[in-house]
């Protein structure tokens, strides 16, 4: 049974031609209170639909990050449970709902979408491997689901993290304090699908980038101290 305030927040670049499904199929969820949409230096009109859409909308000026935008949602918006939502889901965005049932149900404290296997392969599993080890070795828990970016938080689970990176590397940093600060972790099957970099040049430039982020973030999390 849900007691409080449950908060979607959806960070976007340039998603102008999937953000409106995504958003439709959020409004779809009875248990979400609002949708926040943390539009990170789009330069198409992404910002201008999820206007025209009826959901707050917080704009930064020039592009800082995932985890930024994240961040930013995180210290603007009051919320006693925080879903985690890509803006290119589209119409499988209503999966979400599958997310926060078992977190407001009190069954876990942080629950993550385990995606099914990609129709079209575009980054050869490295990236994914290393995120995975990385869990491992930071805290002796093996998850298929370090990169994703469909979560549901409590609010608790949040208040004890104090490092969160602004690029990719913030579903890795924070999978590794939530499961180091004691709560417990639920991978939930679902069927969306998501936009894929592909076996061209700018799918690996993008897998690169997304690499070197990770691999900072392991090193920082090393730094920190976050081992088991």
């Amino acid at each position: 049974m849900k007691k409080g305030k449950l908060v979607a927040v959806v960070p976007v670049y340039n998603e102008g031609d999937l953000i409106k499904d995504t958003i439709e199929g959020l409004k779809k969820i009875e248990s979400i209170d609002e949708i926040v949409v943390v539009n990170d230096g789009s330069t198409d009109n992404t910002s201008d639909i999820c206007k025209s859409l009826g959901v707050t909308v917080i704009d930064i000026e020039n592009n800082q990050g995932k985890g930024h935008a994240i961040k930013s949602a995180i210290e603007s918006i009051s919320f006693d449970y925080l879903a985690l939502v890509d803006g290119d889901l589209g119409n499988t965005s209503w999966e979400v709902e599958k997310l926060i049932d078992p977190v407001i149900n009190g069954k876990g404290d942080v629950s993550i979408a385990k995606f099914p296997k990609a129709e079209v392969k575009g980054g050869f599993g490295l990236v994914k491997g290393f995120a995975k080890k990385s869990v491992y070795y930071f805290t002796g828990v093996e998850l298929d689901t370090t990169l994703s970016g469909q979560r549901v938080y409590r609010k608790e689970v949040l208040n004890k993290i104090d490092y969160i990176p602004n690029r990719y590397g913030i579903e890795l940093a924070m999978t590794v304090q939530t499961i180091n600060n004691g709560f417990s972790i639920i991978e939930v099957p679902v069927t969306m699908k998501h936009r894929y970099s592909g076996r061209n040049l700018k799918g690996f430039i993008h897998r690169g980038k997304q690499f070197l982020d990770i691999l900072k973030t392991s090193i920082m999390l090393y730094i920190r101290g976050y081992k088991r």
